[in-house]
């Protein structure tokens, strides 16, 4: 579902002010049980996104760079020796 160009679902508020995600959003966007969303206001509008951890925009995110194997290898072995004391 892309922004501003997927489908509108109506959902209801219950008494505690909680509602329901359609289960086709839940599934298109990930969103499971216990992920975090993150909600604000935009005038007389209530918007809702997925919050990503570092690993899934690891996974899904847009890539920026890019790096060999070898390359990753190295800086982790320069990285593991700054961190162990050894310059």
């Amino acid at each position: 579902m892309s922004e501003g160009a997927g489908p509108t679902f109506e959902v209801k508020v219950s008494r505690k002010r909680l509602i329901a995600i359609p289960k086709a959003v839940a599934d298109a966007l990930g969103i499971a049980e216990g992920s975090r969303l993150r909600l604000r206001v935009e005038g007389d509008r209530i918007v809702l996104e997925p919050v990503r951890d570092a690993l899934w925009f690891a996974i899904h995110g847009p890539k920026v760079a890019y790096i060999s194997f070898e390359e990753l290898e190295e800086e982790s072995e320069r990285e593991q020796g700054r961190l162990a004391g050894n310059p």
